[in-house]
C-alpha cells in the first residue's frame, strides 16, 4: 500500500509518518490562506467528518492493545484517564486562568487534557519500551478521550458561572445528568455491538471471540461489517467510548492490515485540518506558547504521580520517559476548540498554536533521549527477564 512508505524514521530519527503529518500541516495552512474558509465549525458535514476521524483513531488505538497487558495495567489505567485527567485539566486550567486572569481559559485545559490516540497509533513504533509501557500509553490515549468529552460540559459550565461567554441556562443537575445519560448510551451501544459479536463468533463455532489464529471467515467478515457500521454510527453523535471499549473485544482478523493505513490517512487529514484551522482566523500565539507547555508539563507530573503511587513493579527509565513525554493532541482538541468556540471565542486561536507547541516538544524530547536512554533501555530489568518476544507481542488476528 501507498502509505506503507510512511512506517519507520528518517535518518534524523524522527517518524516518517511525522514528516508526512508536518507537510499536511503546511499543505492545510496554504489551502485556508488561499481560501479562507468562514465559520468551519458549521461547515456542512465537518462535525461528522472529524467525528469519523476521530472514531477511526480510537478504533486503531485499542484494536492493537494487548489485552493481557491491559488487565496487568488495568489499575493504572483507569487512575490515568479519571483522576489523571481531571488533575490534568485542573493543572492546565489553573495556569492559563492565573497567567491571563479570563474566566473562559478554563475550558481549554479540558480542550488539551487528552493524549491524542491517532498520533499515538500512528507513532508507537519503539524497540526501546517494553510492551507493558506501550500498553498503558495507548490504552491511557484512547480512554482518555471519551473523558475529556464528557467533561467538556462541566468545564464549560464552570466557566460560565465564573462570567464568561454567553449566559448559560444548565445547572449541576442537569449537567450531571446529561454526563450520565451519555455514558449510559455508550455503555449500551458497546454491549449490543459485544452482544452481536459474540453471537457471530459463536455461529462461526467459537464460544466467544476468537483469541487465536486461523479465524474462520465469516467471524471476520461480521467483524468488519460491526466495526464499520459502529463507526458511522458513533461518529454522528461522539459516542467515542462505545468505539474504544469495541477496540478491545472485537478484532478484525484477516482484515486487519487495511485499519494500519486507515488511522495514518486520518492522522494526515486530521494534520491538514489543524493547518486550514490555523490559517482561517486570529491566532494567539504567546497563549497557545503557554498552554501546550502546561499541557506538557501536566502529562510529565501526573505521571510520575501515578507511576509512583501505583506501578508495582516500578517503571523503568526508558518507559518512565516514554509515558511522561507521550503528550501529543490532534483532532479530539481540534474538535472540542471549534465546539467550544462559538460559546467562547478565541478558543480555536489558543487551542491551535497549543497542539502545534506540544507536537513539537514532544518530538524535541524524543529526539533528545534516543543516545541517553538507549544504553537503560537495551539492558536487562529483572521484571522483564521472562518477556515474550517481539513474535509472541504481535495481536492475534480475529
Amino acid at each position: 500500500m501507498g502509505l506503507s512508505l510512511l512506517r519507520g524514521r528518517t535518518s534524523a530519527g524522527l517518524p516518517r509518518i511525522v514528516v508526512a503529518a508536518c507537510v499536511a500541516l503546511a499543505a492545510g495552512a496554504a489551502l485556508g490562506l488561499l481560501t479562507h474558509p468562514q465559520d468551519l465549525a458549521h461547515a456542512p458535514g465537518y462535525q461528522y467528518a472529524a467525528g469519523l476521524l476521530l472514531a477511526i483513531g480510537l478504533y486503531g488505538s485499542t484494536h492493537d492493545v494487548d489485552f493481557a497487558e491491559v488487565r496487568r495495567s488495568l489499575k493504572v489505567v483507569l487512575v490515568a484517564v479519571t483522576v489523571g485527567v481531571v488533575i490534568k485539566a485542573s493543572l492546565i486550567a489553573t495556569v492559563m486562568v492565573l497567567a491571563f486572569d479570563r474566566p473562559e481559559y478554563l475550558v481549554l485545559g479540558i480542550a488539551v487534557a487528552q493524549i491524542d490516540p491517532l498520533s499515538v497509533a500512528a507513532t508507537q513504533r519503539n524497540d526501546r519500551v517494553s510492551p507493558r509501557a506501550k500498553a498503558i500509553l495507548s490504552v491511557w490515549a484512547a480512554f482518555d478521550d471519551p473523558m475529556t468529552v464528557l467533561l467538556t460540559v462541566y468545564f464549560s459550565a464552570l466557566a460560565v458561572r465564573h462570567g464568561a461567554g454567553a449566559a448559560g441556562d444548565g445547572s449541576v443537575v442537569a449537567d450531571t445528568a446529561a454526563v450520565f445519560g451519555d455514558l449510559l448510551l455508550n455503555l449500551g451501544l458497546f454491549a449490543l455491538v459485544a452482544a452481536l459479536w459474540w453471537a457471530a463468533t459463536a455461529w462461526s463455532g467459537h464460544r466467544g471471540p476468537a483469541r487465536r489464529p486461523g479465524v474462520r471467515p465469516p467471524a471476520d467478515l461480521a467483524a468488519l461489517v460491526l466495526v464499520v457500521t459502529l463507526v458511522l454510527f458513533a461518529a454522528q453523535d461522539m459516542m467515542v467510548l462505545a468505539v474504544a471499549l469495541t477496540g478491545l473485544v472485537v478484532r478484525l482478523g484477516r482484515f486487519r492490515a487495511g485499519l494500519e493505513p486507515a488511522v495514518a490517512l486520518a492522522f494526515l487529514i486530521a494534520s491538514a485540518v489543524l493547518g486550514v484551522v490555523l490559517a482561517s482566523g486570529e491566532v494567539f500565539l504567546r497563549e497557545g506558547l503557554v498552554l501546550g507547555v502546561s499541557a506538557f508539563a501536566a502529562q510529565l507530573l501526573v505521571t510520575l504521580l501515578i507511576s509512583r503511587l501505583l506501578v508495582r513493579p516500578r517503571l523503568t527509565w526508558p518507559d518512565l520517559a516514554h509515558l511522561g513525554f507521550g503528550q501529543q493532541n490532534g483532532i479530539t482538541a481540534i474538535l472540542l476548540a471549534l465546539a467550544l468556540e462559538p460559546r467562547f471565542p478565541g478558543t480555536v486561536g489558543v487551542v491551535g498554536p497549543a497542539i502545534v507547541t506540544v507536537g513539537l516538544l514532544h518530538h524535541t524530547f524524543q529526539w533528545a533521549r534516543v543516545d541517553r536512554w538507549r544504553g537503560s533501555a537495551t539492558a536487562p530489568e529483572p521484571q522483564h527477564a521472562s518477556a515474550p518476544t517481539s513474535q509472541e507481542l504481535k495481536p492475534e488476528p480475529g
